[in-house]
Formats: C-alpha cells, sequence, structure tokens
C-alpha cells in the first residue's frame, strides 16, 4: 500500500479506513475506552457494529478512518496495548472492497423454460448468427456491443504511479468500467494487456473490436499513446477514444468557458502557460488553442518549448514547437507565468508558490491539476487568484474525466458513430459548461458536480447530435428486414 501525502499534512479518508474486530468484556465504560483510545491517536470512528455476544464478552467491529497506512498501524498499536482486550482481527476497507474484483456478469434473459433455452442458445441462436452474417452492421442491435465499451490499457502510464503493467492496473480499469456503468448505464469491460508494443496493442484492439461499440484507451504512456489511438481508429469502424488525453481536455475546456464568463476576459487576449507536455497537456493546449487562445507557452522539464528545442520525434513536443510560443519565451515556468493570465498544471506538486502567482495578470485563473497534489495548494493562492481549479475532489471545481467519457460514450453509442471527432468533444464540452446555469455561476463553481446525474445525459444528447451533424453517426432505420 502507498501513502499520500500533501504539503500540509495528509487529511482524514476513507481510503485509509479500517475495520477492527475487537473482543472484551461486557462491562461498563468499555466501548468509551475504546474510543478514546482511537481518538487520542486521531483516527475517526464511523461505525461501531455489534458482531456476537459470547457469554459475558461482546465482540464489535468498529470502522475508522485513518489519513494513511503508518497511521493505521499506530491505531492498531494502540489499541492491542489495552488490558483485557482481543483485537481478533483488522481489514483494510479499500481492499475488502477489491475483493474477487468490483465487477460481474448478469444476464438480461430468463432461462426458465426449454423455450427460453432454444431462443437464447441453440438451436435458435443459429438464425441470428446467420442473419448478422448476411448484415454485419446489425450486430450493433442484436448483440452486446450495442451498449459495450473496452477499457484498454498496458498499464504503462498509471495515474500517481506510473509503469505498473497489466495486472496492477486491473483495480483502476474495473473502477473505469463502473464509472461507466453508473453514470451513463454503459457495459464497459476492462482488457489490461500483457504488452507494451505498440504494433501488438493495435492488433489486439482491431481484434476484438466486433465485440465493442467503442474502445476506450486508458493508462497508456506517451508518446505511444498518440500512436496507438490514431492507427487502431484507422483500422476499426467503432469510435476510439484515449481518455486520458480527450476526456481531460473536454472538461478543461467546459472549465475554461465557464471562467472567461467570470473574469470577462477574452481567449485571443490571453497567456496561457501550461506545465505538462505530455499527452493530456497535449490535448488541453489544442482544445484552449482551438478555442482561439494564440499566446500560449507550454514548458516540460527543461523549460518552455520553443522553436530552438531539440524534442526528438515526439509528435506532441514537436506540434508544441511550432503551433505555440508565438514569442518564443525561454525559461521555465517561473519565468513564463509572468503577466500570464491563465496557467494550467498538468504536472508535478509543488511547482508554484504565491509569489509566482502573484506575478500573474489581473484576476489570474489556475488549474492546479497535479494528482493528489496540485502544481500549487488553493489555500497558498487564495485572494490572488479569481478562479481556481485542482483535479481534487475535496476543493471547488474539481477537472475530473468521470464528467465527460461517460456522457460521450453514451452518445457515440446511441448514434452508432464510427469516430469521437473534434466537434463531438465539443459539444460535449459545451454541454457541460451548460449545466452551470447563469445564476449559479461563481468562482467557486464552474464545473458541475461529479455526481450531478443530468451531466452525462445533457453531454450524450449534444454529442449524437454532433455526430449526426458531422456525418460519422450510422443509424440503423426502425423496422430493419433482419431476413434479408
Amino acid at each position: 500500500m502507498s501513502e499520500e501525502s500533501t504539503t500540509s499534512g495528509p487529511a482524514i479518508s476513507s481510503q485509509y479506513a479500517i475495520t477492527l474486530r475487537i473482543e472484551y468484556p461486557r462491562a461498563a465504560g468499555r466501548i468509551a475506552r475504546i474510543a478514546s483510545t482511537i481518538g487520542d491517536q486521531g483516527g475517526v470512528i464511523g461505525a461501531i457494529d455489534l458482531v456476537q455476544i459470547r457469554g459475558n464478552r461482546s465482540v464489535r467491529d468498529y470502522t475508522v478512518e485513518c489519513s494513511s497506512t503508518e497511521h493505521a498501524r499506530r491505531i492498531i498499536e494502540a489499541i492491542r496495548g489495552l488490558e483485557d482486550l482481543k483485537l481478533e482481527s483488522v481489514s483494510d476497507d479499500t481492499f475488502r472492497m477489491h475483493l474477487g474484483g468490483k465487477l460481474e456478469i448478469h444476464s438480461k434473459v430468463a432461462l426458465k423454460t426449454r423455450a427460453d433455452l432454444s431462443m437464447a442458445y441453440t438451436p435458435g441462436v443459429a438464425r441470428v448468427c446467420k442473419a448478422i452474417e448476411a448484415q454485419p452492421k446489425i450486430s450493433h442491435n442484436l448483440t452486446i456491443r450495442r451498449n459495450c465499451v473496452a477499457v484498454i490499457s498496458d498499464g504503462t502510464a498509471v495515474l500517481g504511479l506510473g509503469n505498473i503493467g497489466a495486472r496492477a492496473a486491473m483495480p483502476v480499469m474495473e473502477g473505469k468500467a463502473i464509472l461507466f456503468k453508473e453514470f451513463a448505464g454503459v457495459d464497459a469491460f476492462p482488457l489490461c494487456l500483457d504488452t507494451q508494443d505498440p504494433d501488438e496493442i493495435v492488433s489486439i484492439g482491431r481484434a476484438v473490436a466486433p465485440t465493442f461499440g467503442g474502445i476506450n484507451l486508458e493508462d497508456i504512456s506517451a508518446p505511444r499513446c498518440f500512436d496507438i489511438e490514431r492507427r487502431l481508429q484507422e483500422q476499426v469502424d467503432i469510435p476510439v477514444f484515449h481518455d486520458d488525453q480527450h476526456g481531460t481536455a473536454v472538461v478543461v475546456l467546459a472549465a475554461t468557458l465557464n471562467a472567461l464568463r467570470i473574469t470577462g476576459t477574452r481567449p485571443q487576449d490571453m497567456k496561457l502557460v501550461v506545465s505538462g507536455a505530455g499527452a493530456a497537456g497535449w490535448a488541453c493546449t489544442r482544445a484552449l488553442k482551438d478555442l482561439g487562445m494564440g499566446n500560449i507557452v507550454v514548458c516540460d522539464r527543461q523549460g518552455a518549448l520553443h522553436k530552438g528545442r531539440d524534442v526528438g520525434d515526439n509528435p506532441a513536443k514537436q506540434w508544441f514547437v511550432e503551433q505555440t510560443n508565438p514569442d518564443q519565451e525561454k525559461g521555465g515556468v517561473k519565468d513564463a507565468i509572468r503577466g500570464a493570465d491563465m496557467f494550467m498544471g498538468l504536472s508535478s506538486p509543488g511547482l508554484l508558490n504565491r509569489e509566482d502567482v502573484k506575478k500573474m495578470a489581473k484576476d489570474p485563473i489556475v488549474f492546479a491539476m497535479a494528482n493528489p497534489t496540485p502544481e500549487i495548494m488553493p489555500e497558498e493562492a487564495e485572494g490572488v487568484v479569481r478562479v481556481m481549479a485542482t483535479g481534487r475532489s475535496d476543493y471547488p471545481n474539481q477537472i475530473n474525466n468521470v464528467l465527460a467519457f461517460p456522457g460521450i460514450f453514451r452518445g457515440a453509442l446511441d448514434a452508432r458513430a464510427r469516430s469521437i471527432n473534434d466537434e463531438m468533444k465539443g459539444a460535449a464540452a459545451q454541454a457541460i459548461a451548460e449545466v452551470v446555469k447563469d445564476e449559479e455561476l461563481s468562482p467557486d463553481y464552474i464545473v458541475p458536480s461529479v455526481f450531478n446525474r443530468t451531466v452525462a445525459t445533457e453531454v450524450a444528447h449534444a454529442v449524437s447530435r454532433a455526430a449526426r451533424s458531422t456525418g460519422v453517426a450510422r443509424r440503423i432505420p426502425k423496422g430493419v428486414d433482419i431476413y434479408r
């Protein structure tokens, strides 16, 4: 288990919750003594549940929220130090949630009679197979692919963890599948590939495409992800969408649209500084450039990208060199940020301080999206920035891809889209922005909550309309003759 910390110290979190099963005598004050011991160690009790009475002894489960695995260990040792008490077991609630995986398959049809069986499987299923053989396009209507997305990853760029491989990436991809289902009713299945060869990944994606209505590429490192997405989309007739790029860009664009409604700044008058030249940085920068921002300076670990920089064969950085930094600025982020109207961070924690933000233009916009610790904490920028957003759920304005990808795929599947084009992504961003009404808009509320259930529906409708208007939709007419 890994620990996460911030500059202000780790906060109590349910992700570090533990359940202690404790046996002790049934006597007055015992519960209070245990609770006091947990409280003295800084733990927060979420629940106390009676498990069993054994004669004159009780067995209870104490669910305790902690700030880290080390914090949990201290609480455990403190409980073990109490007299006449037996700590029977300790379970990590997060690990317990993942026992056996987070997904299972349910049948949509009942098998109660011979007639049911003869239609769902042999011999009746043969008629459906022959119909699809004759008209392959109706597989979108008559199989699971109508509502199913493959979540494909090689585990090379898992958020906050890096290259951890296919097996270790599986819990993340299962979680992604849950989000698809929960927020948009899309059935998604994780496919973690035990290869990091781009050619093999493209080949596997092409081979499994007949099973799915779309492919969501996830946590594949840059610059490989650009080539994999492009090549795979060229070879299949269903949408291929690298969420780390495009999902992030859609939500960033939505947040920017609403931030500009607050500051009143025109995109073409702005200077934008971007920290992070990876997949997400490329897609977000491209989206904001399309919005009209011309003066964009992108920095990587070596500083500003300009025409004098050797970027090798990295396609994203080559694009930055050619399409951004019109004044050919040099130096690092702390140099480039002087006079900037907006900062967008997709890089590393603690990159900026309050004095850096003070160098920005009036009413600056700061999107500090490094996770779990932003480039600058909101508390440090308070009173200087006009609009602040992060990738964290414990601060206002969370830039979270879950606002985008469920609705985008819902709309693409509904339209039987061949791909997800720029117009569909732009429509998704506009839809997310418009969920925040004029009377609701404020510096602390520029994007809707991830739990706002109207978001995915609005995004799906906008994406489906854009698919039809741009000619990538394939609608099967009602009453199609499957016997022909």
